[in-house]
């Protein structure tokens, strides 16, 4: 049996069975791949794959079991390869990260900042995407770590630290009738014009919508749903509704002719998280970034909550 078989028994199962896209990432032939996975499946003495005809149509009972374990198996010869390079050289190496487009593009640019200048010759790479696609990044071992908000985690394999609270805000364009208000916003006052917001943003499991639950408030009527930021305030902007996002992604100097109300009182607040997989190899400069974002962060914090067999709360 091959590291090799098994690296593309796997990904024809990542490419849902098709040979031809897993040849292309693999940047191999698809008789090649068809022929290692035959010999891998003799040595076994069972199928992994249900064909029809020269397809591959299903995943066998024992090949799940198998495609399985030979993922852990591929992650753990990454990990070994990341252990030898750390300690051939502390500070050269890659880094990959998965966070939100909120995040990203708000909350890190100057802990990337720091981070470079620490680490001159570390090549990071960030990914962003929706919160259950992050989620599942980390999972699949496609990124070292993920940093996204309001994520709930139904992974045994996945270790979630809350840091860094956060909360809501309205923005409406300049002359809005909410900038007239004499008071404070009430969840009725959203309610009363179209609303702009994260897609995610009234989920089962959303403090958005449980506040309104609370109250025993009518819903907003929302017009539009984006996981990008900078999509709600452009549509803000044209007058289709008013918005509702993290406080943290308005700024006055650069969001011209749209004004903040804050809705801090109305929602509980919520915590950025971090999610790592439990068997995750960090090298230090991992770990240093994870300080960088999380001041007081340390990396005995981070193994205890890898160990441990429940979500770790790190507020700050």
């Amino acid at each position: 049996m091959k590291l090799q078989q098994l690296r593309y028994a796997v990904e024809v199962y990542r490419q849902k069975l098709n040979v031809s896209e897993a040849a292309e990432v693999l940047f191999t032939s698809q008789p090649g791949i068809s022929k290692q996975i035959r010999m891998l499946e003799e040595e076994l003495g069972v199928p992994l794959f249900i064909r029809h005809g020269k397809r591959m149509v299903a995943v066998t009972a024992p090949g799940k079991i198998v495609l399985e374990t030979a993922e852990r198996i591929l992650r753990e010869v990454q990990n070994i390869k990341h252990i030898g390079t750390e300690f051939a050289d502390q500070n050269i190496g890659s880094l990959t990260i998965a966070t939100t487009h909120t995040l990203a593009r708000y909350y890190l640019p100057e802990v990337v900042s720091a981070f470079v200048k620490r680490y001159p010759q570390v090549q990071l790479n960030i990914q962003t995407a929706s919160p259950k696609i992050i989620t599942h990044m980390v999972l699949d071992g496609e990124v070292d770590f993920a940093i996204g908000m309001e994520i709930e985690i139904e992974h045994s394999e996945l270790r979630k630290l809350s840091c860094g609270a956060w909360n809501r805000s309205i923005i409406v364009p300049d002359n809005h009738s909410l900038l007239s208000l004499k008071r404070p916003l009430r969840l009725e006052d959203i309610a009363a014009y179209p609303l702009i917001t994260y897609d995610i943003a009234f989920s089962e499991e959303s403090k958005i919508a449980r506040a309104f639950a609370q109250e025993d408030c009518n819903l907003p009527r929302v017009v539009l749903a984006s996981a990008d930021t900078d999509v709600i305030k452009t549509y803000v902007a044209q007058g289709l509704g008013i918005g509702l996002l993290a406080s943290m992604a308005f700024d006055s100097r650069l969001d011209q002719g749209l004004q903040l109300i804050s809705a801090e009182h109305l929602f509980e607040p919520s915590f950025s998280q971090i999610i790592l997989r439990q068997d995750v190899y960090l090298r230090g400069f991992g770990y240093e970034f994870l300080a960088l974002f999380a001041p007081g962060l340390t990396r005995a914090r981070i193994e205890s909550a890898l160990h441990s067999s429940f979500e770790e709360d790190f507020s700050i």
